[in-house]
């Protein structure tokens, strides 16, 4: 077993880039399984900082291949933009491989992604860059798959069959303006070309590798609690986050993975719409948002704050398989006098330990805490565990012991240097 995976165990934006690339140092390849350009990674190396939503994280890691599954739905436009970005940054991207098998992202998927956003009063929040009709299309058969993408002929006759009913929609359904398939056919084609020397079949790539017992990270993009499936319906994005997202994804077996690492903040934090059973709206809130730079990658929004909640990480424990914990964020609670950890919920009186699957539980649900002693100190230039302060060991070690899972790693800060491994990573 060579393969690890990473996975985002809170709704997004737990810092999983930084653990992925802390990983990748000792990795042969790593792999984006799902999502689009809808999530970011913040990474910084050094003193660089880099802002990925269409890259994989390890493409700024020298040494190993940054690929790009078929679980992925690709907008030709927004990658060819970030790799020009990264290379501007002194990175080659020679060691980029995108699956032939991954789904493109067209115009009308944008063009729809937004009309539909406008057009109702319950709105999810998406990012308007057609991340779910592209996983519509897919699902219905109807999509565009950038082994098309890269042959002009058949990319053309594609395009020819679908946009007619896509401008009908637009047109007669949300009153927009039709797109022209010549210049959406000049466009992609001429894209198409661009990323055609890095088109492959990763899955064979990826079952040689792990054959020959080269290390595999595979990264998620957003976290459990917008899974499709085992997320905050409907409130979530429109694939598997969770580390079952892997086998489809990327085309590898259950058997090849060594362990799944959940990241997770100290303490929750989540970008649109929908349940929250932890959120804070006070000083602490705002004192969280500010010290942690809570601001989406992608969409700049300002986060949504919260207390740790181990209601919804032990449904993200149980629906990825977790094996280990990256804690991210601690030095952002110094200066509490006290944290606290949801334990369980209440709902008409009676106790609940599981995350609800319906949005009517949340209606009048009442949060049960366990507060612990917060920590005054300064703990961002800590390097060990035994080095922390007391108060902020426990609560470590108390957020392991409610989940039941071992504790890999705590980061006191955004830079690799300031991630702490308690434990070797690979086996």
């Amino acid at each position: 077993m060579s393969g690890i995976i990473v996975v985002g165990s809170q709704w997004g934006d737990e810092g999983k880039g930084k653990i992925v690339d802390f990983f990748a140092e000792q990795a042969d390849a790593v792999v984006r399984y799902q999502g689009g350009n809808n999530a970011g990674h913040t990474i910084w190396h050094g003193d660089t900082k880099f802002e990925l939503s269409a890259l994989p994280s390890g493409i700024i890691t020298p040494g190993q291949l940054a690929i790009l599954g078929n679980g992925v739905v690709i907008n030709p436009e927004a990658l060819l933009k970030e790799i020009a970005e990264v290379e501007a940054q002194g990175i080659s991207i020679e060691n980029l491989r995108i699956s032939n098998r991954a789904h493109v992202i067209m115009p009308y998927h944008i063009e729809l992604d937004r009309a539909a956003e406008q057009a109702t009063s319950n709105r999810i929040g998406t990012t308007k860059k057609g991340i779910g009709p592209a996983y519509t299309d897919k699902i219905s058969r109807v999509g565009i798959r950038i082994a098309d993408l890269i042959d002009p002929e058949v990319f053309g006759q594609l395009l020819k069959e679908y946009l007619p009913f896509k401008n009908q929609q637009l047109t007669k359904l949300y009153g927009k303006e039709p797109l022209d398939y010549d210049e959406i056919y000049q466009k992609y084609v001429d894209m198409g070309q661009q990323l055609a020397p890095y088109v492959t079949d990763t899955a064979y790539l990826l079952g040689k590798m792990l054959r020959a017992d080269k290390r595999v990270v595979f990264e998620g993009a957003q976290g459990v609690m917008l899974d499709v499936d085992h997320g905050t319906y409907p409130y979530v994005t429109s694939s598997n986050p969770t580390a079952g997202g892997v086998m489809n994804g990327a085309g590898v077996g259950p058997k090849q993975i060594q362990d799944v690492v959940g990241v997770i903040k100290a303490y929750t934090s989540r970008v649109g719409a929908g349940p929250f059973p932890t959120e804070l709206h006070d000083e602490i809130a705002d004192h969280i948002r500010e010290i942690g730079h809570e601001y989406g990658v992608v969409t700049k929004r300002p986060r949504r704050i919260g207390w740790l909640d181990a209601v919804a990480l032990r449904h993200a424990v149980q629906v990825s398989g977790l094996t280990k914990l990256a804690i991210n964020s601690l030095d952002v609670l110094s200066g509490l006098d006290e944290v606290k950890i949801a334990t369980s919920y209440s709902h008409k009186g009676e106790r609940v330990d599981h995350f609800p699957a319906s949005d009517t539980w949340f209606e009048g649900l009442d949060v049960n805490y366990e507060t612990l002693p917060g920590w005054q100190e300064d703990i961002t230039g800590v390097e060990h565990f035994e080095d922390l302060p007391k108060n902020a060991q426990n609560y470590l070690t108390r957020i392991a012991e409610i989940l039941d899972v071992d504790l890999l790693s705590f980061a006191v800060g955004p830079t690799p240097e300031q991630t702490h491994l308690l434990t070797p990573v690979w086996q």
